[in-house]
């Protein structure tokens, strides 16, 4: 496994919080986030790292997509 840094569309609200709203994929694809269910702070145990891990629903499956020193990545195989 390892790090997928993806370019990631956000919202930023005006108290600080940024919201993923879509994921692109390297080869450039897009993928909508349907729905973050949880945001804390915890480790990738998969691929090392380690920030805020935003739970989200994309296309009815549950991801983490990280955020960690202002760079966002998925875990991949």
């Amino acid at each position: 496994m390892r790090k997928i840094f993806v370019e990631t569309i956000v919202k930023c609200s005006t108290e600080g919080q940024q919201v993923p709203l879509k994921i692109v994929w390297e080869d450039g694809r897009s993928f909508g986030v349907d729905k973050i269910t949880e945001i804390r702070k915890a480790a990738s145990l998969k691929v090392g790292g380690q920030g805020l891990r935003y739970t989200c629903r994309v296309h009815g499956k549950e991801t983490y997509l990280f955020l960690e020193d202002g760079r966002w990545f998925v875990e991949g195989r």
